[in-house]
């Protein structure tokens, strides 16, 4: 059984994780802010001026959309080490024990992960999922799968319901952000993890994971010229859906709305579903975007993880470049997805190093504003370093570790003796 080479995968995915890494940070950074209260979703309490515009605008198109189309691609993600590893010659409990040695591995990262720098990770959630779902996951129905899919967002939508009724004057939602010391924030953190965390995160991020297993069923990111329909309904609907069902929480959180406590129920509801719509539009979006450049370029894609050269190359460049149409951002962007672990870990490295009181201290009242520049920020260092790294064709170091917990370690090849 082999893993995909850095050169050898579709695009589409690769765009939408490095993006989706933009709207993460975004996402996350505020959660890093102390001492102004807790608002809806840990957004600052009663925000004014840019702030409050913020608050709407990232909760509208940021805020529970970014995770499920993380997840959604953790999904195809899986699908698509079932189906090389069926390809390669593996039987289906091989198959099976595949799928969880992955879900082992990404727990163990996501679990350090927390432990170490942030109690909110979804890594360990996917490693749970892989785990315990494998059997669904890889040999479930459609039917099946759409089942447990409804399941798991009707719990969350239920779950998240009163999201809009938050309101402390708590200095953070997460203690281990002003303790005094880093083990003591540790300590906390393992508690904020483990029990208010790591199963609402798999809870929340499965329905977007299974739908994620039909859309690599289907193709539509594998060979996304050849589905534009399908994924330009998705990309209008989702997305669309999207805006509308996170602009009301947004107007909420901005202090613009005080709705009545049921409404406010329907709204935290409305929220929480559409936020899965609009995961699977953006990463539809994505699709499009590949397969507009694609075209352009006289590509014809090849079926799954087929690479794409550019216009007037004679031969392929060095790094991972050469297989992603469009420009320089294309690549950027690709180059991030395809390392996108490691730039995901690097942001909760940036962000533990800023904002803690444990550490600089920076987040103690800090304006909306400023920490989503400093998540913007972050994000833009990661995707340069991973244009470097791509250029000499190098996996990032937590996909080296990951690829290595999964597979491991590869064979010594025998030393050939010298020639007379």
């Amino acid at each position: 059984m082999r893993d995909v080479p850095v050169t050898g995968r579709a695009p589409a995915p690769d765009l939408a994780r490095g993006a989706a890494l933009l709207l993460i940070a975004v996402a996350n950074a505020h959660t890093f802010v102390t001492h102004r209260g807790i608002g809806v979703r840990t957004y600052p309490l009663d925000p004014t001026g840019v702030d409050a515009w913020l608050a709407a605008a990232q909760l509208t198109l940021v805020d529970g959309r970014a995770y499920p189309l993380f997840a959604l691609l953790f999904g195809y993600g899986i699908a698509g080490l079932a189906r090389r590893a069926g390809r390669d010659g593996a039987g289906p409990d091989q198959v099976l024990a595949l799928v969880r040695r992955r879900g082992g591995a990404l727990f163990a990262v996501g679990a350090a992960h927390a432990v170490l720098l942030w109690h909110g990770d979804f890594v360990a959630a996917y490693g749970l999922i892989a785990v315990v779902l494998a059997p669904v996951l890889v040999r479930g129905s459609t039917a099946v799968l759409v089942l447990t899919g409804v399941a798991a967002t009707t719990l969350l939508a239920l779950l998240y319901a009163p999201v809009a009724l938050t309101r402390s004057d708590a200095p953070t939602a997460s203690p281990s952000l002003v303790a005094p010391d880093v083990l003591s924030a540790a300590v906390e953190r393992f508690g904020e993890w483990l029990f208010g965390n790591l199963l609402i995160s798999a809870l929340g991020l499965l329905g977007a994971a299974v739908a994620g297993v039909l859309v690599a069923r289907a193709g539509w990111l594998d060979a996304p010229d050849r589905h534009r329909r399908a994924l330009r309904r998705v990309a209008v609907a989702g997305i669309g859906a999207g805006v509308v069902g996170g602009l009301p929480l947004g107007l909420v959180a901005a202090g613009a709305w005080v709705p009545s406590e049921p409404v406010a129920l329907v709204v935290g509801v409305l929220h929480a579903v559409t936020g899965y719509a609009a995961g699977a539009g953006y990463a539809a979006l994505a699709g499009l975007i590949v397969a507009r450049w694609s075209r352009s370029a006289g590509a014809v894609p090849a079926g799954p993880w087929a690479t794409y050269p550019l216009p007037g190359d004679t031969a392929p460049p060095p790094g991972d470049a050469g297989s992603v149409p469009g420009g320089r951002v294309a690549r950027a962007l690709v180059a991030l997805g395809r390392r996108s672990l490691s730039g995901y870990l690097a942001q909760s490295v940036a962000f533990v190093a800023l904002f803690p009181v444990w550490t600089l201290g920076l987040g103690a009242g800090l304006p909306l504003w400023a920490a989503t520049l400093c998540g913007a920020g972050v994000w833009l260092v990661t995707v340069v370093v991973a244009v470097a790294v791509g250029r000499r064709g190098h996996r990032g170091p937590a996909e080296v570790l990951l690829r290595r917990l999964t597979y491991g370690r590869p064979p010594v090849p025998a030393h050939r003796p010298a020639g007379p």
